[in-house]
């Protein structure tokens, strides 16, 4: 049986060469990608910036609803097609200021990559999952271990991903690229039978898949995650389940894990994840919340 750890757990990213977190405060982040700085907004800064001379290339201004929406303000070019930016030994990707806010990945997602690593240490014909895989950042991490099943129900999105994994000269490692709605392939993948090592999952808010499916997270994640353990067994290695912007805590996360995995073995886990500015004081922004099951050899 899963046993259940009520202490959270904080997942960290300290930036690397191409990524910096640089100040936060006052309900904005700035930020350093490559060779251009932005400022974007993040309600949970609550705190004073460090510095008040921020000079970035651009600002993402949010609209006046809590809906979304916004538009970037740029005060020095910046590549509007991208530019490329890397992350450990192998991955490579396009950043590109998105509509939405986003450059096209998470940074904050960097520690859990490295964790999916540690799990499957030494292996290289693991079977692997990336549902709401975006643009595929954590596809090219698990690809180092085998093949992996990518999916998202934006043809943009994957397209995107199989661009980044041609920058990183990765075209050749057995990925499947699927544009699909995430719930609906994992109840096929079910029914079909199919078992994988691991899965990681970053499911949105509310979304639309490919031929309308509307998704709401708490009415539709429950349906997902027990989808998601009937394809693992007790020699799969982890599931890891992140979560954004929601009025949620991270034990609500725990508490649907610990009854889907109640007959498996492992550990269920949960937390925080945060990014640490590069900052005399290394402040923590924190930016979602997680839970995961493991089960290492």
């Amino acid at each position: 049986m899963a046993g259940l750890r009520r202490e959270p757990v904080l997942m960290v990213g300290e930036g690397w060469d191409s990524y910096r977190l640089l100040d936060s405060g006052h309900g904005r982040k700035f930020e350093e990608y490559g060779p251009y700085r932005f400022i974007r907004p993040e309600p949970q800064a609550m705190w004073t910036p460090r510095s008040d001379d921020w000079e970035a290339h651009g600002e993402f201004v949010p609209g006046s609803d809590e809906d979304g929406g916004g538009r970037w303000h740029f005060s020095a070019p910046v590549a509007e097609d991208g530019w490329e930016l890397g992350w450990g030994e192998d991955a490579r990707f396009t950043a590109q200021c998105t509509p939405f806010r986003h450059l096209g990945f998470f940074p904050d997602m960097a520690p859990v990559w490295d964790w999916m690593g540690a799990q499957l240490a030494g292996r290289s014909d693991a079977e692997t999952m990336n549902l709401f895989g975006y643009t595929g950042v954590g596809t090219q991490a698990l690809s180092r271990y085998g093949r992996v099943t990518h999916v998202d129900a934006s043809k943009k999105s994957v397209a995107q991903a199989r661009a980044n994994a041609a920058l990183a000269g990765l075209e050749n490692r057995p990925v499947r690229w699927l544009v699909d709605d995430a719930a609906k392939f994992a109840a096929r993948e079910v029914r079909r039978e199919r078992r994988y090592d691991g899965i990681i999952l970053d499911p949105p808010k509310f979304g639309r898949g490919p031929d309308g499916e509307v998704w709401r997270l708490e009415d539709s994640l429950p349906g997902l995650v027990a989808d998601c353990r009937n394809l693992l067994d007790a020699d799969s290695r982890f599931l890891f389940l992140t979560v954004y912007a929601v009025r949620m805590s991270s034990l609500a996360l725990a508490g649907l894990l610990d009854e889907v995995f109640a007959e498996m073995p492992g550990t269920i886990e949960h937390g925080d994840l945060a990014v640490q500015d590069s900052g005399e004081a290394g402040r923590l922004l924190p930016t979602a919340i997680f839970a995961r099951w493991s089960n290492p050899e």
